[in-house]
């Protein structure tokens, strides 16, 4: 097993720009998976990494050694502890990365049965989250506005445990001309939207347009939806966080689809 102990050394540099930049990550079609429990989730999708990274602790580590007996003909390298923790996002490393190619994902919305469109989501864990709800409620798609977050930077990947390796994930996209293509029924959450979400039949083809932390929906956006809906809140709050909201909508199909 090769043992990098330089930060000058090419390999560990090529690493550090994938942790830092969407740029790079995009350039390069790679990112890092930081973990066990992503690393497994991984494997049980069929990936199989490019190259798998160790520190010193982890050639001591059982499921760790689980993980490397799945993958023998993996290339593994083993970084000193220093520079394995300049390119973990935790604050107590589990001790194995693994960079793998970023999807080649394409997907028309023609053929999504059950889609969730997300517009200018800016912050990684929120995003995460949506992904994974969207994930366990059986989404098939997924589809992230220009200005959303990288949804494969390192601290989406965690908050979303493995939820990518169960979705089309489609960045980049004109949700305008997403919903203008997609044949089944579009909701969209607004405060001023008169139908409740529980008075919907979410049976069919049907998409969740989810709006920015802030801001809301665009009136773009929302003008391509077939219903607007607003979740009941009797409460004394004015709204909800916006993947508290998506994991709602999600669940509430989920429950009428059973």
């Amino acid at each position: 097993m090769k043992l990098i102990c330089s930060r000058d050394n090419p390999f560990f540099k090529q690493l550090l720009k994938l942790t830092e930049s969407a740029r790079q990550r995009g350039r390069a079609g790679q990112t890092l998976l930081d973990g066990a429990h992503l690393l497994a989730a991984y494997l049980d999708a069929d990936g199989v990494p490019l190259h798998v990274l160790l520190n010193a602790a982890a050639l001591q580590d059982n499921e760790i050694a689980a993980l490397l007996a799945r993958m023998n003909t993996v290339q593994v390298t083993q970084l000193d502890d220093r520079l394995f923790a300049e390119l973990s996002d935790l604050k107590t490393p589990t001790g194995i990365l693994a960079l793998i190619e970023l999807p080649c994902a394409t997907f028309l919305a023609s053929s999504c049965n059950f889609a969730l469109l997300l517009e200018d989501i800016q912050d990684p864990g929120n995003l995460g989250s949506m992904l994974r709800s969207a994930a366990a409620a059986g989404c098939d798609t997924v589809f992230l506005s220009p200005a959303c977050a990288d949804a494969w930077s390192p601290r989406v990947l965690r908050a979303a445990m493995g939820g990518h390796f169960c979705l089309n994930i489609i960045e980049q996209a004109d949700l305008a001309g997403v919903a203008k293509s997609f044949p089944g029924m579009l909701l969209a959450t607004s405060l001023k939207a008169e139908l409740s979400l529980y008075e919907c039949k979410l049976t069919g083809k049907i998409a969740f347009m989810m709006g920015n932390e802030g801001t809301g929906i665009s009136d773009e956006l929302l003008a391509e939806a077939t219903h607007p809906v607003l979740i009941p809140m009797p409460g004394r709050v004015e709204s909800l966080n916006v993947a508290a909201a998506t994991a709602i909508c999600l669940f509430e199909a989920v429950r009428q689809r059973q």
